[in-house]
């Protein structure tokens, strides 16, 4: 059985059925619920380890008044709704139809591959369950909780893939209690600071070094919002995907979404629409890579730093100056641009700083005229990291295949708490079944990587997007790889692009280092619970 099916008692049934599309399955639609509460559930999904099920009987239920939904027939003008939506749909062909109905789907049981196929679409909205706030040595029904792809489980490689997970997440474990021990003892508490703020800040510091462990198989859970265009465009391509996972959830998705914007999805499996659509992304997808195989059949990657920025605009600067100005001139832009680069450069500093104004916080960001140039970067930095990074859904981004071909580090924190042993073997053996899977199940052989080997990506994106990914992920709580991936982009773009005044812009971007990452926001957040 690939997915471990929730159980609830017949109480807990009934109050859980009205708002829930199934109460057993791994993907499933909220139905009946005020906008506001599913955005909650959603909101406190990420940081919990209970299903959203769960998190609803044990957090919000008792806490909601809900007889008043329970009176809506929702079904009331479904069929004459339905028949408007195909005419205008299917026959008339206006896609801009499906922008109108939203639906809130959870996805959990999902591996960790997956869910960066679940977070592609640019036109959604994602939280994911978080490795840095949830310890991953629980069990699943009696079963640690990695993907059992079952292709591999049925072949003879199947009792070593799940001996060797097994083993991994006994390593896993192990870590986790030695950095919280060694970080007990290496961060007293202050005084000042509650239990709670401690505990949890230390939790976070040890679930932060202990990760690199776990492999990209790891189950998470997802909650996702969209429209019925935006799940259609991610259905094409999960049934094109060559993961069979992908295609075999794609299938549970569009099952519980039938349940609930039934019209919006009519296209997905015809055989005219939806199928030649995923066929073309299959077909094309299958010769872009046989073709990339032949053309570059055994180049080695070389040595690199680990951000490069590979493309920018030297003029960039002198174009954003000009956005700023051109809304408020008559002239056209080729001109505005011509004076703009005549100017002196105290006319160009009070420019830029008129335009960004003073920031008092990190989300006052300058208009569109930071969208007028664009960088690229090539990242080669740990799977973790990337996770995070991937989210960020406005920029470009592309990734390759996650294989053990570029190593990986060994966390600071592993190393003080003397667990380098435990780390580096449980690595050892991840890539070692990586490389053994490879041979036979290639699509399914990343779910062996750990998530401390690094994979190659690139980001491409306007400056506008730039200060908010930067100062986002530079930020004092946030992990130490992706903090400094982003602390050297912002070096990047002031001194190799020489854009020193759009650098000096993202003033909210914070180079500095700490100890203990999660204490201050631990600290904030105790605050603001004391004062509502």
């Amino acid at each position: 059985m690939q997915y471990v099916a929730e159980r609830f008692s017949a109480e807990e049934a009934d109050v859980l059925r009205p708002y829930f599309t199934n109460l057993d399955g791994p993907v499933f639609a909220l139905v009946n619920l005020p906008e506001v509460v599913k955005g909650a559930l959603f909101a406190r999904y990420s940081r919990s380890s209970k299903s959203l099920r769960r998190l609803f009987l044990d957090e919000f239920v008792g806490d909601l008044d809900l007889t008043g939904d329970l009176g809506v027939d929702a079904s009331i003008g479904l069929a004459r709704a339905e028949q408007l939506y195909e005419k205008v749909f299917l026959e008339y062909g206006d896609d801009s139809v499906a922008q109108l109905g939203g639906v809130h789907l959870a996805c959990e049981q999902a591996s960790n591959v997956l869910t960066k196929i679940l977070e592609w679409g640019r036109l959604m909205a994602y939280l994911e369950q978080s490795t840095r706030y949830i310890p991953y040595d629980t069990r699943l029904g009696g079963r640690y909780r990695f993907y059992r792809p079952s292709e591999v489980l049925d072949s003879p490689l199947g009792a070593r893939y799940v001996a060797d997970m097994d083993a991994g997440f006994d390593d896993y474990a192990t870590c986790l209690q030695g950095l919280l021990e060694w970080a007990r003892d290496a961060y007293p508490k202050t005084p000042g600071d509650s239990d709670f703020v401690h505990k949890t800040a230390l939790k976070a510091k040890a679930c932060d070094a202990a990760r690199g462990i776990l492999p990209a198989a790891t189950l998470s859970n997802v909650g996702i919002y969209g429209t019925g265009q935006a799940f259609e465009a991610l259905l094409l391509r999960m049934r094109a995907h060559p993961l069979p996972e992908a295609r075999r959830y794609a299938a549970m998705m569009l099952e519980e979404l039938r349940k609930v914007i039934p019209s919006f999805l009519t296209r997905v499996d015809r055989p005219d629409r939806g199928i030649t659509w995923s066929e073309y992304l299959a077909e094309t997808r299958a010769d872009t890579a046989a073709l990339v195989a032949r053309l570059f059949p055994s180049d080695p990657p070389d040595a690199r730093p680990t951000v490069v920025l590979s493309d920018f605009d030297p003029d960039g600067e002198d174009k954003v100056l000009a956005a700023v100005c051109y809304p408020h001139t008559a002239l056209p832009e080729d001109r505005v641009l011509d004076r703009v680069r005549r100017l002196g450069a105290g006319d160009r500093i009070a420019l830029m700083r008129a335009y960004v104004g003073e920031r008092e916080n990190r989300r006052h960001r300058p208009g569109r005229a930071f969208e007028r140039t664009d960088y690229r970067f090539d990242v080669l930095a740990d799977y973790g990291a990337f996770r995070d990074l991937q989210r960020h859904r406005m920029l470009t981004i592309e990734w390759q295949r996650l294989s053990p071909r570029h190593g990986y580090d060994v966390p600071p924190e592993i190393s003080a708490a003397g667990l380098d042993d435990t780390f580096v073997e449980a690595l050892e053996r991840s890539g070692a079944l990586h490389d053994t899977l490879a041979l036979d199940f290639p699509e399914q052989a990343p779910y062996a990587v750990a998530l401390a080997y690094r994979v190659r990506f690139v980001m491409q994106m306007n400056a506008r997007e730039a200060m908010h990914v930067i100062e986002l992920r530079t930020a004092p709580q946030g992990h130490p790889t992706y903090r400094a991936v982003c602390q050297e982009m912002h070096r990047l773009i002031a001194e190799q692009a020489g854009h020193p005044a759009i650098a000096a812009a993202m003033t909210h971007v914070d180079h500095g280092e700490y100890a203990l990452e999660r204490l201050d926001a631990e600290r904030a957040a105790e605050a603001r619970r004391a004062s509502s």
